[in-house]
């Protein structure tokens, strides 16, 4: 634990496959009992920072005769096991914090699984409830701690006595603010009920899910203000803050999608 919380070892989440998304229970990604070890195959998608990573935690399939939720194993891999291999994936952003991972025959010793054999769903759900409750911490109520809207506005906007000229932007930046305000406060009450021992429920999913379209909108109405200056992707005529909110509104578009549906 100790590495972790400092940061020395990094680790991964191997969830998603090509072909088992929001029906992450139908998951093909095969172990296979080898005396005290699971010979894994198979391939995961949009493991973040899988490339960078010291370990993985991943669903694996043991029992495919079970019902698809309760043939699921929770086991740990060293991404420096042979038979791992990691290919980043480029987004429309042009960041690549995703990847594609590829298990063939890595080997994984019987001591790795967490909780029970053909119990990783039970896992797999805790650890979600906190992934979405990051999400909605990280894309909606602590969103944008750098310029404010009311700096974009000022900037790019014409203003007299001190208001927004156009009143549709007015009432669109006052909206998000309220809306963020209680999106905020309503977390921290999620938050010190946390502190005080209450795991977290069915609220994370929907935190997760107001949380991102908050974040999205409020990269819409930021390219909203500033205009022209929002079109660039490189090169001169455009400041970094204009390049990186372009990239942001881009990067956007996945919020409502990862974490789970």
């Amino acid at each position: 634990m100790p590495p972790i919380v400092k940061g020395e070892q990094l680790w991964c989440q191997g969830y998603s496959e090509p072909g088992s998304g929001s029906d992450l229970a139908s998951l093909k990604t095969r172990a296979v009992l080898e005396g005290d070890h699971y010979v894994i195959n198979g391939q995961k998608v949009w493991t973040s920072f899988a490339n960078l990573a010291d370990w993985m935690f991943l669903l694996v399939r043991t029992d495919p005769a079970a019902k698809k939720q309760e043939g699921i194993t929770f086991i740990l891999v060293d991404m420096q096991s042979a038979g791992v291999e990691t290919r980043p994936i480029k987004l429309i952003s042009g960041a690549s914090p995703f990847c594609e991972t590829f298990l063939t025959d890595v080997r994984a010793a019987t001591k790795n699984i967490i909780f029970e054999v053909n119990k990783g769903w039970t896992v797999a759900k805790a650890l979600l409830n906190h992934e979405r409750n990051m999400i909605a911490s990280a894309f909606g109520s602590t969103a944008g701690k750098g310029k404010s809207m009311r700096d974009w506005a000022r900037e790019h906007l014409d203003i007299t006595d001190g208001q927004i000229r156009d009143g549709s932007v007015r009432e669109r930046m006052a909206t998000y603010e309220m809306d963020s305000r209680a999106f905020r406060l309503t977390t921290e009450r999620a938050r010190e009920a946390a502190k005080a021992g209450r795991p977290p429920g069915p609220e994370s999913s929907m935190f997760k899910v107001y949380g991102t379209e908050l974040n999205q909108r409020r990269l819409e109405l930021l390219l909203s203000i500033a205009g022209p200056n929002a079109l660039g992707w490189d090169g001169p005529g455009f400041g970094q803050e204009d390049l990186t909110l372009t990239r942001d509104w881009l990067r956007s578009r996945g919020n409502t999608i990862e974490g789970g549906t």
